[in-house]
């Protein structure tokens, strides 16, 4: 039986991972009481006696928990911004990057949710050469507001709250969104995306688009399609030729789901790249789990809702 650590179980992330594992036979859970939770001296124990331990925790306190594991056989799957191109590091996107290379990591870093959208989206499509590496790109990302954590979900669940809440949201204005390294980084991208995110009134859901011109491609929208069917023949993350709902496509349709659907709308001249995942599902900790998964050597889909 694997022994589980979770720091950071009282956040949006930690939650539902705890709420996936709570039920499983093949783990141990190493639960904190509540003084102790962020007890340095319990938590570097708790750390070290893991098989694998989760960390839910913003970016700095994320460097200080891995710098306090010196167990050689405990594996990290770090659900913070921290590590995602630190050298040493895993991405954890097992359908792009290797379920093997997943496998055998000590330090496996769990995608950013928009990031998972994106590059599910562009990443095999630079691959195959059907996208340039100088490509000048866009993106829009529609989210639910449980994406933004506990302060926010308490904003848009408050009966007087603000007005402004009731329409989507678009922010990172600056165009400094903390994604965007990732991004680059994974899809080989020498351009970064401009990348327009929205939070709007409900719960959980993503919806991430790439807008590309028959101009910026090598080959067709079918081109596009043949390489989506035949990178993505897993479970979890699988291509589908027709995904709208009657000429809309809602970016709620998956949640409570820990899978990803990726389709491609448009035509020959305009084409839309589109992925649909929940931002807590394969966004965040149905992803970690599919990682988990891995290490283990179990069914990748168990404790998952696909």
């Amino acid at each position: 039986m694997a022994k589980v650590f979770i720091d950071g179980s009282a956040g949006t992330t930690g939650l539902r991972i705890v709420e996936r594992l709570e039920g499983r036979k093949d783990i141990e859970l190493i639960r904190l009481p509540e003084e102790l939770r962020k007890d340095d001296n319990a938590r570097r124990q708790a750390l070290n006696n893991a098989d694998i331990a989760f960390l839910c925790l913003p970016d700095a306190a994320a460097i200080q928990a891995v710098s306090m594991v010196d167990n050689p056989n405990t594996v990290i799957i770090d659900t913070s911004t921290a590590h995602r191109t630190a050298e040493g590091w895993t991405y954890g996107f097992p359908e792009l990057c290797g379920k093997d290379k997943v496998a055998s990591s000590k330090r496996i870093a769990n995608p950013g949710c928009h990031a998972s959208g994106f590059v599910a989206l562009v990443k095999p499509l630079v691959d195959k050469g059907i996208i340039s590496k100088d490509a000048l790109l866009t993106c829009f990302s529609l989210t639910g507001y449980s994406g933004g954590g506990k302060g926010m979900i308490a904003d848009y669940n408050s009966p007087d709250r603000d007005k402004l809440l009731d329409g989507p949201r678009q922010y990172g204005l600056t165009q400094q969104h903390k994604h965007l390294k990732e991004i680059g980084v994974l899809c080989s991208l020498n351009n970064l995306p401009a990348f327009c995110p929205i939070v709007a009134d409900f719960y959980s859901g993503m919806e991430v688009t790439v807008p590309i011109f028959k101009s910026m491609i090598k080959g067709t929208i079918d081109d596009v399609k043949a390489v989506y069917k035949s990178v993505y023949t897993g479970d979890i993350v699988k291509f589908v030729d027709s995904a709208d709902e009657g000429g809309f496509m809602s970016a709620a349709a998956m949640s409570g789901n820990d899978g990803m659907q990726i389709t491609v709308c448009g035509n020959d001249d305009r084409i839309l790249l589109i992925s649909r995942f929940d931002n807590l599902g394969k966004g965040a900790s149905g992803s970690a789990i599919q990682n988990m998964n891995i290490v283990l050597g179990a069914d990748e889909t168990a404790g998952l809702d696909l």
